[in-house]
């Protein structure tokens, strides 16, 4: 019999636990970074999303929720599931290997801008004026950061089409969060985290005709640890929410352009510009008031939060 899920309040534990899952996430993205030269995007989802299976499973059987979690009510649900978020770290996994780390980082915070938007067209969620102004705020943000790609003195094609794909890559994850809002309701947390692995897994194996090689045995090792990392870092970001609500939780996200400032520099040798901190600061002050008039309206959205991957 599967436990029941806890979400005691323990803020400490639900902090760590999502600092730690971001640090994570952030790492597995510094290495589909370093490995995107030699390996092409599908075949990097295929290893981060099939590496990822024994972890979940080892999870599931921890907590005595592996019947829960191999039970889908809804197939098709976790195949559009699957096939968007599969879409998303495809098109991430592709603008990694053409951004610096952090402008990457900087764009993906526009998600939350995004689901407001399409929740509004998709679920008829009234926006008033105050989410108005965020998302407004938050559009100029992301403006602000993508100015240089696409009106900058020196246009750099290849970074051009980098902006384009993270740019729709972060379009595609709020079209997820939406999905999940209706998933949540039938679904498990331990069947969407599972099933969406396995989706991600056999569709990648569909770009195998397109292109996949043969890996060094160093790349082969990264790409393994990636899908091992991504796993844990899944785990971790979804048991912080059995400890600390989403309202608290969801502004450690941002912590994460910390974390690729500092890999950034360090393994690539990038640094953010004057005007990626300038936008993504605005993203990041739309993205917490978004998240405080989502909190002030009682719309809680835990479950779509913990079974969310915020880096792909």
């Amino acid at each position: 019999m599967a436990k029941v899920e806890d979400f005691s309040s323990r803020p400490a534990m639900g902090v760590a636990l999502k600092v730690m899952a971001i640090m994570l996430f952030v790492g597995m993205s510094a290495i589909i970074k370093a490995t995107a030269e030699d390996v092409p995007p599908g075949q990097a989802v295929f290893f981060r999303s099939f590496f990822a299976i024994p972890v979940i499973l080892i999870w599931l059987v921890q907590r005595g929720q592996l019947s829960v979690g191999l039970k889908a009510k809804k197939p098709m649900g976790h195949v559009w599931r699957g096939l968007f978020g599969t879409t998303a770290m495809g098109l991430t996994f592709a603008g990694l290997g053409l951004l610096p780390l952090p402008e990457v980082t900087a764009i993906g915070f526009a998600t939350p801008i995004f689901t407001v938007l399409l929740a509004a067209v998709m679920l008829g969620e009234r926006i008033r004026l105050f989410r108005v102004s965020a998302v407004a705020i938050g559009l100029i943000g992301v403006i602000i950061i993508l100015f240089p790609r696409f009106g900058g003195a020196q246009l750099d094609q290849t970074a051009t089409l980098g902006a384009i794909f993270i740019l729709c890559a972060t379009m595609l994850r709020a079209l997820v969060q939406v999905h999940l809002r209706q998933l949540v309701q039938n679904e498990h947390t331990a069947a969407i985290v599972f099933y969406f692995s396995v989706t991600a897994s056999a569709l990648a194996l569909l770009t195998a005709p397109f292109g996949w090689v043969i890996p060094s045995a160093g790349t082969l090792g990264l790409l393994v640890a990636a899908g091992l990392i991504g796993g844990v870092a899944q785990i971790l970001v979804t048991s912080a929410y059995r400890f600390g609500s989403v309202s608290m939780l969801a502004p450690y996200d941002y912590t994460s352009m910390l974390f690729a400032i500092i890999l950034g520099y360090f393994l690539f040798d990038e640094l953010p510009t004057a005007l990626m901190l300038v936008g993504s600061s605005l993203v990041i002050v739309a993205g917490a008031l978004v998240i405080w008039r989502e909190r002030q309206l009682g719309m809680e959205r835990s479950k779509v939060r913990a079974v969310s991957d915020p880096k792909s």
